[in-house]
C-alpha cells in the first residue's frame, strides 16, 4: 500500500496538500497517475455517489479517494465502474423484445419527407466487449437483418452511463462537504523526448533544442491541468513495459529553459533513482490530442565531428580461447563513420539529466537552409556523462584493412599478426580518424611493433589517432604477438 500511495503522490499520515484541480504524472508506453478533485457532500453513514470524470483505461483496484485536509475519514464500502458510455447498439440491447419507432428519409412528389416506421427489436446486434453482429427487427410480422431506418428511442433507460464512472457507497462518520481527492493509475497516455541539433556551415559548435512530447488517449480531457512526466526505468507490474520515473530534491532550470517572460517553461529535479520534468504552467490536454513542449534549449555547445574507422568485420571479436585460423581477419570493410560527442556538463552550456529520446542532426548551408544530416537516439543521460552518436558514413573518407603477415608456431605456443590500415582523405580538409583494432585471437597479447602511438580500450581494444590531411593517404601498421 505505501508504494501505491507514494506513486499516486499521496501520503501516508494527516499531512496533505490542498488540490487545486487536475493534475498527470506521464510515464511511458501507455502509463500514468491522475490526481483530481471531487466535491462531496456526505451525509452521517451510508451515501452513495457518482463519480463520472474517469478515464476509459483507469485501473480502478489502484483508486484512492481522501480528504487532502486531512479533517475528514471517509471510506469506500463498495465501488462499481462502469465503461460502457450509452450508443445506439447498447441502447438497442435495452429495447430487445419492445416496440420502437425508426425514422427514414424518403422522396414523395419530389419533396423530402421524414416517414416513421414502428419496429420490435428482436436483436439488437450488440456484443459486449465483442465485434457488433447483424441486428435483427420485426416489421410489419417480418424480419430482417438491417435497421429500417434510424432509431428513435423514448428514453436512455435506466441502466446507461453517458461516459466512464464510478459509482461509490461512501461511509462517513458525520455529515461533511468538502473537496477530496481522488487519485489513480490508468492507461492511455504516454510520452518521449526529442532532440534536434543544428550545426552552422562549418565548426563543431551547435545549438540544441528538446521537445516532450505527450500523448493522450484515455478518453478524457483534463482542462487546466498541471502535467509532469517521468524519465527513469520504473517497475510496474504490467505486461512487459518500460516507463519513466519518479524525482526529487532541488529543482532547477534545464540549461536555458527560458520562456519570452524569464520563466523556464519547465524545471527537473532528482528523487530517488528517477528525475521528474513539471511544465511551469497549467495546460489542457484534449483527449485524442497530441502536444509537445519546448523543455530545453542551449546555444553554442561544443559537439564535435569524430570519425571512427573500425576495419574488421563484426565477426571477427575475441570469444574465448585462441583462434589459429589465418583466414579469420582477413576480411574489412571502407566506411568511416561519422560521429558526434556531447559533454553533458555545465561547462559544455548543458549539465542536467536528458531523457532517452531520438536525436537529429541538422547543419546548416551557405544559403541559410537546414538540412538534414542524420539522426539517432540516446539514453538516459546523467549529467557531466558523454553522449556519442553515430549520424551516418562519411563519404568522402575511405578505410582500407588487410593482414601482411601471419606466423604460428604451435610448439612454443605463439602466434604473430601483421596488418595495414590505409586511411585516404578526398575532402578538402584536414580529418582526424580514430582507428579502432580488435585483437581478437587471444586473451594473452602484446603489440611488438607499430607505426603510431595507441591506447589501449580494454583487454582486446586498441585505438589509433591519425591525422589525415586533405587528399592525402596515411598508412598505420602494427604487429601482435599472441602466446598461450
Amino acid at each position: 500500500m505505501k508504494t501505491l500511495l507514494a506513486l499516486l503522490g499521496l501520503g501516508v499520515t494527516a499531512s496533505w496538500a490542498v488540490v487545486a484541480g487536475p493534475s498527470l504524472t506521464i510515464y511511458n508506453d501507455d502509463f500514468a497517475v491522475v490526481r483530481d478533485v471531487v466535491p462531496l457532500d456526505l451525509k452521517a453513514g451510508v451515501t452513495e455517489f457518482n463519480y463520472p470524470n474517469a478515464t476509459s483505461q483507469v485501473e480502478a483496484d489502484s483508486v484512492i479517494l481522501r480528504d487532502p485536509t486531512g479533517r475528514h475519514a471517509v471510506q469506500i464500502l463498495e465501488q462499481n465502474y462502469r465503461n460502457d458510455p450509452v450508443t445506439q447498439e447498447l441502447l438497442l440491447s435495452l429495447y430487445e423484445g419492445k416496440m420502437i419507432d425508426f425514422s427514414k428519409e424518403r422522396t414523395k412528389d419530389n419533396t423530402q419527407v421524414v416517414e416513421i416506421i414502428p419496429g420490435r427489436v428482436v436483436r439488437s446486434g450488440y456484443v459486449p466487449g465483442g465485434d457488433p453482429i447483424q441486428p435483427i427487427i420485426e416489421v410489419n410480422g417480418t424480419l430482417q437483418f438491417s435497421l429500417p431506418g434510424e432509431p428513435r428511442f423514448p428514453t436512455l433507460g435506466d441502466d446507461t452511463v453517458l461516459k466512464p464512472s464510478f459509482n461509490w457507497q461512501l461511509q462517513s462518520e458525520r455529515a461533511a462537504k468538502f473537496d477530496a481527492e481522488i487519485g489513480y493509475v490508468t492507461g492511455g497516455f504516454s510520452w518521449s523526448a526529442s532532440y534536434n541539433l543544428v550545426a552552422p556551415e562549418t565548426g563543431d559548435t551547435a545549438d540544441i533544442i528538446g521537445w516532450v512530447t505527450i500523448k493522450n488517449e484515455s478518453g478524457k480531457t483534463f482542462e487546466d491541468a498541471k502535467i509532469k512526466v517521468l524519465a527513469g526505468d520504473v517497475n510496474k507490474i504490467q505486461p512487459v513495459r518500460r516507463f519513466n520515473g519518479m524525482g526529487g530534491a532541488r529543482a532547477v532550470p534545464m540549461m536555458a529553459m527560458a520562456a519570452m517572460d524569464g520563466e523556464p517553461t519547465v524545471t527537473e529535479k532528482a528523487f530517488d533513482e528517477f528525475h521528474l520534468y513539471s511544465i511551469a504552467r497549467p495546460t489542457t490536454l484534449r483527449d485524442r490530442e497530441t502536444k509537445q513542449v519546448e523543455f530545453v534549449s542551449a546555444i553554442g555547445i561544443y559537439a564535435p565531428v569524430v570519425y571512427v574507422y573500425d576495419g574488421a568485420d563484426s565477426q571477427f571479436r575475441f570469444y574465448g580461447g585462441i583462434n589459429q585460423d589465418q583466414d579469420y581477419g582477413r576480411g574489412s570493410n571502407k566506411k568511416v563513420v561519422v560521429m558526434r560527442e556531447i559533454v553533458n556538463a555545465e561547462t559544455n552550456q548543458m549539465g542536467m539529466a536528458l531523457p532517452a529520446g531520438k536525436l537529429r542532426f541538422y547543419r546548416r548551408d551557405d544559403d541559410g537552409q537546414l538540412e538534414f544530416t542524420g539522426e539517432n537516439t540516446i539514453d538516459h543521460t546523467p549529467r557531466n556523462e558523454t553522449i556519442r552518436l553515430t549520424t551516418g558514413n562519411a563519404f568522402d573518407l575511405v578505410g582500407e584493412r588487410k593482414q601482411t603477415d601471419f606466423h604460428i608456431d604451435t610448439g612454443d605456443k605463439t602466434m604473430d599478426e601483421s596488418f595495414e590500415i590505409a586511411l585516404r582523405n578526398r575532402k578538402k580538409t584536414p580529418v582526424t580518424i580514430k582507428v579502432v583494432e580488435h585483437l581478437y585471437r587471444g586473451d594473452n597479447w602484446n603489440v611488438t611493433a607499430q607505426s603510431d602511438d595507441f591506447k589501449k580500450k580494454d583487454s582486446q581494444t586498441i585505438e589509433f589517432q591519425i591525422p589525415v590531411a586533405p587528399d592525402q593517404e596515411r598508412k598505420v601498421t602494427y604487429t601482435v604477438h599472441y602466446t598461450w
